[in-house]
């Protein structure tokens, strides 16, 4: 799906920029936005609210840069729906498209914990779309600050030197059961929003896009990451290994570097 950056009432210069963000940043947790946020994304398409998706987040998170967040899709509850692709939109946030999760059938549902960005108080929503376009949704609303936006300090040096190293393990599973990955990746992922704490210019984005997961060379997921996932992006999720072999993934950034890493699977 083409991403489409939203421009509401009240534009910043913010919005002059590139990268196309909005001026949603001090707004509460409303729930008029979603009006102009569906039609930016899904003009014109109905959307259904189900039960067999599901967001677990705390109401209120300790902070706006790393809200804790597990993203479910109950495949036994859909009766037939079989989700494709999962869409995580923060209706506040400048950014609204956090993140995008491409689906295989080796993960037999989905069931994720991650880490996300809220500048302030929104409704998350979890979206699910089926092979023929049909669209699903769930949302919780939880109240966070400041995510986006604010001032950063980093050494650059550094920064550049920690980006891409990886922690990647897997439980060890019974072969055709479920198999626990986990991945973390250490990277600043700057929004564009920032503002440098010495020039008070604003810090170029720069951010993991992409990681595929591949499990013996076919591919298990694939998710489009967007500067709405938290610093040191990580990801927490269930797959069905049918036999012994390898899980691999390779992560890229916006600015083309590749990282890659792989873990032996055994019973």
């Amino acid at each position: 799906m083409k991403k489409v950056w939203i421009l509401i009432a009240g534009i910043s210069a913010l919005c002059l920029s590139s990268l196309g963000f909005s001026t949603l940043a001090q707004a509460e947790a409303d729930p008029k936005l979603w009006t102009v946020v569906k039609e930016a994304f899904f003009p014109k398409r109905d959307i259904q609210e189900v039960d067999f998706l599901k967001i677990e987040a705390p109401r209120r998170a300790e902070s706006g840069a790393q809200v804790p967040v597990t993203l479910i899709y109950d495949k036994a509850a859909a009766n037939g729906v079989a989700i494709k692709k999962l869409y995580v939109i923060v209706d506040a946030n400048p950014i609204q498209l956090a993140s995008t999760y491409h689906l295989t059938d080796s993960l037999n549902g989905f069931q994720m914990a991650t880490r996300i960005r809220q500048e302030s108080d929104s409704f998350v929503r979890l979206i699910g779309e089926t092979a023929d376009g049909k669209l699903y949704m769930t949302k919780r609303e939880i109240r966070a600050a400041g995510g986006c936006g604010g001032t950063v300090d980093n050494n650059e040096s550094e920064v550049r030197a920690a980006a891409g190293k990886i922690k990647f393990n897997v439980d060890a599973p019974k072969m055709g059961e479920p198999a626990t990955a986990t991945f973390n990746i250490r990277h600043v992922m700057r929004t564009g929003l920032q503002r440098d704490l010495v020039s008070q210019g604003y810090v170029p984005a720069f951010y993991i896009n992409k990681t595929t997961f591949t499990y013996n060379g076919k591919e298990v997921m694939t998710v489009d990451v967007g500067v709405g996932t938290s610093e040191d992006p990580y990801m927490k999720f269930s797959f069905i290994p049918d036999a012994p072999g390898k899980l691999e993934v390779v992560a890229t950034d916006n600015e083309g570097k590749s990282f890659t890493q792989s873990v032996d699977v055994h019973s």
